[in-house]
């Protein structure tokens, strides 16, 4: 774990509407050995509330990493991107687009819209523990990230 975030464990917030991918992400987190507080929600709406600790979530921790899904009910996953890198207080936080999409228009537009990464949601199990892992070790023990305040 990246020695600036200490002690504490890193927070990771998944913005998946498939209740069986975001249990296959958690399984895969532990598999993985992240040490991580997982968030998850399920639609761009709620996705924005948890980053902007409004409503529900005014108590949440601001998150490390979002992990996005593309397609999404209330607000798709372009929208939210979109909103995160276009507001100042938001706009340093990592966006990790995890999708089944390999559209290349899909591709261009999240890193036109300044993804940090863009990442396809493997079939194999075995697959998304080591890109999970992979997106641990790069984001939190190689990357230098911004203060969270």
């Amino acid at each position: 774990m990246n020695s600036e975030l200490g002690a504490r464990l890193v927070q990771i917030l998944l913005v998946e509407d498939s209740p069986e991918d975001a249990i296959l992400a958690q399984e895969a987190l532990r598999d993985a050995e992240v040490a991580c507080e997982l968030h998850v929600v399920r639609d761009g709406e709620a996705a924005m509330a948890f980053v902007r600790q409004e409503g529900e979530f005014a108590d949440a921790p601001r998150p490390h990493l979002v992990l996005l899904d593309l397609n999404l009910p209330r607000k798709d996953g372009r929208e939210v991107l979109s909103e995160i890198k276009a507001d100042p207080d938001l706009r340093q936080l990592p966006v990790v687009v995890l999708t089944t999409s390999s559209s290349d228009r899909d591709i261009l537009r999240a890193y036109d819209e300044h993804a940090n990464a863009y990442v396809r949601k493997p079939v194999n199990f075995d697959q998304l523990v080591q890109i999970l892992h992979a997106i641990d070790v790069f984001w939190f023990d190689i990357v230098t990230l911004p203060s969270s305040g």
